[in-house]
């Protein structure tokens, strides 16, 4: 029985999440989401992230995927549902609660330079409220030297705020491929770069819908900035001590990524400066650009 044969006509019913944007937050997922959503065999999900497999309120010893982790169809063409939420790749657990909900789920992962990426992280949070700490709060709060394998507990910390707080753990890739390498076969991922998206947008949307299994489009829509960072945000800048701090305390887990992704980080500054290439003072003073 096909849909049309199984739902009255204007209901097309629902359909199953069935990929997944996994990270990185501040990493271009939405710009990649926001495109995908455009193809006519793709199903735009009420929300861009649905934040299923990082919910801790959800009894994942018997989670009702089918009530829980759908979304309605739109026309009866669609094929495909994603869910592009950028937390899942470093957030306990998520990716071992989505094997179990779809153990041949295509994932798909886009990576930003690690100092980068935090920066941004803190300039959103910045900008949408100036009640989140300041940069060296921002540092210190959590300083984790790896990424974490527990959620602290609720009762002693609320979990939006380690959620929020959390920035320098979502820097550590090299773990988060090696654990996600362990749940799903390599095969199952397609790792992408800022850099090298912005430069060729359309390439790696056309390697996007070749991994997914869709036709290319015949035209890619253009690249927009979504959730594009405030121009500045009142606080305390990054000194050039705080990133060559920083990108030695990534070192190790950089080249474990390098190792894994096979992604050329060459023009990363955390590389830069790791290699003697860049002096931190230089990007301090770029990122001071943005504070006030």
């Amino acid at each position: 029985m096909n849909v049309s044969d199984a739902t009255p006509p204007g209901d097309l019913g629902s359909m199953a999440y069935n990929f997944a944007v996994v990270g990185v937050q501040k990493g271009g997922t939405s710009t990649l989401a926001v495109t995908l959503n455009q193809h006519r065999l793709v199903c735009q999900a009420p929300d861009k992230e649905r934040h299923y497999f990082d919910d801790e309120t959800v009894d994942w010893s018997a989670p009702d995927h089918a009530r829980d982790y759908t979304a309605p169809r739109r026309a009866r063409v669609h094929r495909l549902l994603g869910d592009a939420s950028p937390t899942y790749l470093y957030w306990p657990h998520a990716l071992e609660r989505m094997r179990d909900y779809k153990p041949d789920m295509p994932l798909v992962a886009v990576f930003r330079d690690p100092l980068e990426r935090l920066f941004s992280h803190w300039v959103m949070l910045r900008s949408r409220n100036l009640a989140w700490p300041d940069w060296p709060d921002f540092l210190t709060e959590w300083p984790h030297t790896s990424l974490p394998d527990e959620v602290p507990d609720p009762a002693v910390v609320r979990t939006m705020r380690w959620r929020h707080m959390t920035g320098l753990a979502r820097g550590f890739y090299g773990e988060q491929l090696q654990r996600g390498f362990e749940l799903f076969d390599r095969r199952q991922w397609l790792l992408l770069e800022l850099r090298a998206m912005l430069a060729d947008f359309p390439a790696t949307v056309d390697r996007t819908t070749d991994f997914l299994d869709l036709p290319r489009f015949e035209r890619v829509p253009p690249l927009q900035n979504w959730h594009a960072g405030a121009e500045q945000v009142p606080g305390t800048a990054p000194t050039a001590d705080d990133l060559a701090h920083v990108a030695e305390v990534y070192a190790k887990d950089l080249a474990l990524f390098e190792e894994l992704s096979d992604i050329d980080t060459s023009a990363w500054p955390t590389r830069l400066i790791l290699d003697g290439q860049l002096d931190p003072g230089e990007l301090a003073a770029r990122f001071a650009r943005k504070v006030r």
